[in-house]
């Protein structure tokens, strides 16, 4: 069943996300144990999708999240101001001294070299925006009176806490019934969830979500591990289109409501040099992205977002679905090319990949 977008005249927003932001701290080519100074990015899972699609495909774009109103929070928003993404929905909680109560998150985050694996170190317990309740939000002025044509979530902020994730199955089910399409990142992350019930309770929150998505997104082990689809055994590397089309099958039939699924398929050579592209189920057909063998990495952090947001601007462009899931791969391969969270890519840029183009100097 293909997916009907609501007319840009129709609504206010073209994308909003509802998710946590970070302050992500990096220490650039060295370790987080051993550095003396750290470059600050502001980044969350569910945000950086509608980030991306505000700089790099020009839309308009807003974040649901939380904030604790100190000088950490209020460079969260700064950072974000330059992102361009709308915080009319930023919600603002008092600062109670130390953070005993409430909290601003902050991600460590080393890029990785060679045999050396990325790794994150996150620090984000008792955050402002695991305390989201049901009600906190006035979704009835954002998806009924403003509206939106897309709406984004994951995992990600679904983990926080039991409040989060009843916030997330709120607004899925708001969003839909005002005609925007729901997209789900399933985003599996172990350390969210290891002192949270584990894999059982992912796959439980995940599996309330999933009846509510038109879209789902994510990779071979969120689908298997984080959802409970299992296809091969539970690490199985997804290896081309048969693989992806049992699990397509798999999922669809106990998920019938989804119209979209997406993935990227990332075989890791090194942490710096990965085999990299994407491919997405739509309407009963399977598209294959490029491919980019031997992708060379600058910072992996945040390429599956970056897909994800090349794949939703594909859609909400109009485009056919191989070129959507072609530019999703293409801003996710461009993404992990720069430092931080977020793409510094261009439209042009993107476009010219996801066509073929090459990294021939440009002058």
């Amino acid at each position: 069943m293909p997916l009907h977008v609501l007319s840009p005249d129709q609504c206010h927003f073209d994308c909003v996300a509802l998710g946590e932001v970070m302050l992500r701290l990096d220490p650039g080519e060295g370790r987080i144990r051993r550095t003396r100074s750290f470059q600050a990015w502001e980044g969350g899972g569910e945000y950086n999708v509608a980030r991306g699609l505000r700089r790099c495909f020009g839309l308009r774009t807003a974040v649901v999240t939380s904030l604790v109103d100190n000088e950490v929070g209020r460079l969260v928003e700064d950072l974000m101001l330059q992102g361009g993404v709308d915080l009319s929905y930023l919600q603002w909680q008092a600062d109670d001294g130390i953070g005993r109560r409430v909290r601003n998150g902050l991600n460590f985050t080393e890029r990785g070299f060679g045999v050396r694996g990325a790794l994150g170190v996150s620090d984000r317990g008792h955050t402002a925006v695991s305390q989201l309740t049901v009600g906190s939000v006035d979704w009835d002025a954002l998806f009924g009176t403003q509206k939106t044509r897309w709406f984004h979530t994951g995992g990600i902020f679904a983990s926080l806490s039991d409040s989060t994730a009843e916030v997330a199955i709120e607004a899925c089910k708001k969003a839909s019934a005002n005609g925007a399409i729901v997209s789900y990142d399933l985003n599996y992350r172990p350390s969210l969830w290891k002192d949270r019930g584990g894999v059982e309770r992912a796959r439980e929150v995940n599996r309330q979500l999933a009846p509510l998505v038109d879209v789902m997104i994510g990779n071979e082990e969120d689908f298997s591990v984080g959802l409970g689809i299992e296809v091969g055994g539970a690490s199985e590397l997804l290896e081309g289109e048969g693989d992806f089309a049992r699990m397509v099958d798999a999922a669809t039939s106990e998920f019938p409501n989804f119209k979209l699924v997406g993935t990227t398929l990332r075989s890791v050579k090194s942490a710096t040099v990965n085999d990299w592209s994407a491919i997405c189920w739509y309407d009963g057909a399977i598209y294959r992205s490029n491919k980019y063998p031997a992708l060379e990495i600058f910072d992996r952090v945040g390429g599956g977002d970056s897909f994800a947001s090349g794949l939703i601007y594909g859609f909400l462009s109009g485009q056919a679905p191989q070129t959507a899931v072609n530019l999703g791969a293409a801003h996710g391969a461009l993404a992990m090319t720069t430092p931080g969270d977020n793409s510094m890519a261009s439209l042009a840029e993107v476009v010219k990949l996801a066509a073929g183009g090459n990294a021939r100097v440009v002058r």
